[in-house]
C-alpha cells in the first residue's frame, strides 16, 4: 500500500529536490534528517539495516538512499564504503588505487530502500551505471563524479540533465516510482 506521506531520510535539500522531481506526485515526500550509523556489509545489507532502524526511529514509512562505486579490479571495492574512501583519498587517490590494474571498469550503484514501518521488511530498488575510472576531468563540485566516465564523458563533464538521464539514481528511482504506482 502506497503511504500518503513518506519520510526520506536525508538532510541534503538538493537530493530531496531531485527525488521529488522524479517521483512527482506519486507520494508526499518529506525530508527527515537522521544520522544513522552504518554496519559493515554488502550494499544491500547496509541499506536494509539503515532502513529498518530509520523506520523504528520515525515510527512510520521511510525511504533511504545509499550510493556505491564498485571497481571491477578490486572485486567491487570500495563499494558502499566509497564515502569514506573519497574523504580520505580524494579523486586522485581513488584513481591511484587502480594504477597497478589494467581493468579500470566500474559501476556506480544507487540503492533506495523503502520500509512501510517498524516490523516490516525493507524493499530494495537498485540502479547501476557501467563506466570506468579515469583521471579527474570536469567540475570538482560533486564527490567522485570527475573520475567516473560513462561513454566518453565523466559525470562531472555532463550537464545535470544528461547525467540525470543515465544515472544510477534515476534507474533506482524509476523502479521505486513504478512500484509505488502499482501498490
Amino acid at each position: 500500500m502506497t503511504p500518503k506521506r513518506l519520510n526520506f531520510i536525508t538532510g541534503n535539500k538538493n537530493k530531496l529536490l531531485v527525488v521529488k522531481a522524479i517521483l512527482g506526485d506519486t507520494v508526499n515526500l518529506q525530508s527527515q534528517p537522521l544520522d544513522l550509523v552504518e554496519i559493515q556489509g554488502t550494499m544491500e545489507q547496509i541499506s536494509v539495516d539503515k532502513c529498518r532502524r530509520a523506520a523504528d526511529l520515525v515510527q512510520g514509512p521511510v525511504l533511504i538512499e545509499d550510493t556505491s562505486l564498485c571497481f571491477d579490479a578490486l572485486d567491487g571495492l570500495p563499494g558502499p564504503y566509497i564515502k569514506w574512501f573519497f574523504e580520505k583519498l580524494g579523486c586522485e587517490g581513488l584513481n591511484n588505487l587502480l594504477a597497478a590494474y589494467p581493468d579500470k571498469s566500474a559501476q556506480a550503484v544507487c540503492t533506495f530502500a523503502y520500509c512501510e514501518g517498524p516490523g516490516h521488511e525493507p524493499i530494495l530498488f537498485q540502479g547501476r551505471t557501467n563506466g570506468r575510472i579515469v583521471p579527474a576531468r570536469g567540475s570538482m563540485g560533486f564527490g567522485w563524479d570527475p573520475i567516473f566516465e560513462y561513454q566518453g564523458q565523466t559525470y562531472a563533464e555532463m550537464n545535470e540533465v544528461d547525467k540525470n538521464s543515465i544515472s544510477h539514481s534515476l534507474q533506482a528511482l524509476e523502479k521505486l516510482k513504478k512500484w509505488l504506482q502499482e501498490s
